[in-house]
């Protein structure tokens, strides 16, 4: 991970945040605990499967709002290549003005709707603090690759929203393969989970 980069990504983030408030002002202090942190858990999924060879894949992150978790992906792999997916157009140029300041050549934005979206197919798709697993499987999954993973950043109520999204799970011929489980770097307990999900 080159630290430097993160540096000046959070203190550029932070500038653009007090202008368009992409996370609560309580959350600025905590800005690599909770958001940054939590993005690049991305890595337990890849070395838990196994994943070295990003080359010529192609991730697409749902709602990414503030660019959490496309862009700390991003810089933390530059050999991937991101779509950062929002409908909201401030949300978009902010992660523009971010991409053009820190120089990150390996992701693209894109101001639209997930069911909007035609033609290309990802081998992996997230999304974090978006929405129910049942509101975003039929989102997510018809832009799946056969061999892609759909990785849900869920709370400790992962389990809940499981048993509630069984029966679109089922609609889409998608299964929920895994639950990866950690912990972020907070004095409180705060346990998150990667949701994985397969067709």
């Amino acid at each position: 991970m080159d630290k430097q980069k993160f540096e000046k990504y959070m203190e550029f983030f932070l500038k653009e945040n007090s202008k368009l408030n992409l996370i609560s002002k309580n959350d600025e202090k905590f800005l690599w605990e909770k958001h940054v942190f939590d993005s690049l858990s991305f890595e337990l999924f890849l070395k838990k499967y196994n994943i070295t060879d990003l080359k010529n894949k192609k991730l697409i992150d749902i709602g990414t709002g503030g660019g959490f978790p496309s862009v700390p992906i991003a810089i933390n792999y530059s050999e991937l290549q991101v779509t950062a997916l929002d409908s909201i157009r401030k949300k978009i140029n902010a992660i523009e003005e971010i991409k053009s300041a820190l120089d990150i050549k390996n992701i693209t934005t894109v101001c639209d709707r997930a069911e909007n979206l035609k033609g290309t197919k990802y081998d992996f798709i997230t999304s974090r603090a978006v929405a129910a697993l049942k509101i975003l499987v039929p989102y997510a999954i018809p832009l799946l690759k056969p061999d892609g993973y759909f990785i849900a950043y869920k709370s400790v109520k992962a389990q809940e929203e499981i048993a509630e999204a069984q029966s679109i799970l089922k609609k889409y011929n998608a299964k929920v393969t895994d639950i990866i489980q950690y912990d972020l770097p907070l004095e409180e307990n705060h346990t998150r989970n990667l949701v994985i999900i397969k067709v």
